[in-house]
């Protein structure tokens, strides 16, 4: 991919940065890729020799949000749980390591992960709830929201490549759009401290959709959403259905046309990058209602 770019027109500098490498290490790609009747060929893999490469502590809190509470094909993979073998897919594809199973196991043991089962029913889809969820529970909050002249939103959160930056937010069918990054991973407390900044000067009530993050559960957050004498009220999607949930465009969306793809200028920070993209989408209302009508979503619009 960093060659292709290069024979794209970007500077080598700009690309080897945005993958992490050292400087030096695009010139050697750029010359293997140009020997004679080699070609491409030429970056092929090779079996690594000498001691397997690790993580960074840094990186395996960053495997840990990612893996927490979320479903792989929230990451455009195709299984709907987590193995170590999908660990191992993303982490190569994320961080471009390769760890081997057996590493992959060790490092999940060491954050506190256990790896799943397919034939465990506690991890699996549920057809039966995702199909009440269309047919009467989501109808059932439409009309809530509409008697309370209220607004329905859809709420997610997402990291970005081995940093530590995340951010939350939340759409509306009508356009509307809120958003917010923080630092670090996500815990009850700030979720409060989020919800708290989405509520400020709201005037009408609001239901929100959120997944079933352990966070999003906790008796401190049912404490603040008491606290806000019905101006808001949670609901939860059934568990390993990302489809249900608009909001998750938003990062697809993010991930295709900005943040993944081009490199960072020089000084340019990947904080400032996410929020600007973010506060694009906020000034493209049409962009946010495009989300709900999606074929993976096809949400009613009329709320």
């Amino acid at each position: 991919m960093a060659v292709e770019r290069v024979r794209d027109g970007e500077r080598p500098s700009s690309v080897i940065a945005s993958f992490g490498f050292n400087r030096t290490t695009i010139y050697r790609w750029l010359e293997a890729a140009s020997k004679p009747g080699i070609g491409m060929w030429g970056l092929r893999s090779r079996p690594a020799t000498g001691r397997p490469r690790s993580l960074t502590p840094r990186q395996e809190q960053q495997v840990f949000r990612w893996i927490n509470g979320r479903d792989p094909r929230q990451y455009g993979l195709d299984f709907g749980l987590w193995t170590r073998s999908v660990v191992a897919s993303l982490i190569e594809r994320q961080f471009h390591i390769r760890l081997g199973l057996t590493a992959v196991g060790e490092l999940l043991a060491k954050l506190g992960l256990t790896p799943q089962k397919p034939l465990q029913r506690a991890y699996q889809r549920d057809p039966e709830a995702i199909e009440k969820w269309r047919r009467e529970r989501f109808p059932t909050i439409a009309k809530q929201a509409k008697a309370s002249v209220g607004e329905v939103y859809f709420w997610d959160e997402s990291g970005f490549r081995a940093d530590a930056i995340s951010a939350a937010s939340a759409v509306n069918a009508r356009g509307g759009f809120w958003y917010c990054t923080y630092q670090g991973g996500l815990n009850a407390a700030l979720f409060v401290t989020l919800l708290r900044k989405m509520m400020r000067h709201r005037t009408k009530p609001v239901h929100l959709v959120v997944d079933g993050l352990p966070a999003h559960k906790t008796a401190l957050v049912k404490d603040y959403v008491a606290s806000t004498k019905g101006m808001l009220t949670l609901h939860f999607l059934p568990g390993y259905a990302p489809e249900l949930n608009p909001d998750e465009l938003v990062w697809s969306h993010m991930k295709r046309t900005g943040v993944a793809r081009a490199p960072l200028r020089r000084g340019e920070k990947l904080s400032d990058k996410i929020e600007a993209q973010l506060a694009a989408i906020k000034r493209t209302p049409q962009l946010v209602r495009s989300f709900f009508q999606a074929p993976t979503v096809a949400y009613i619009t009329d709320w």
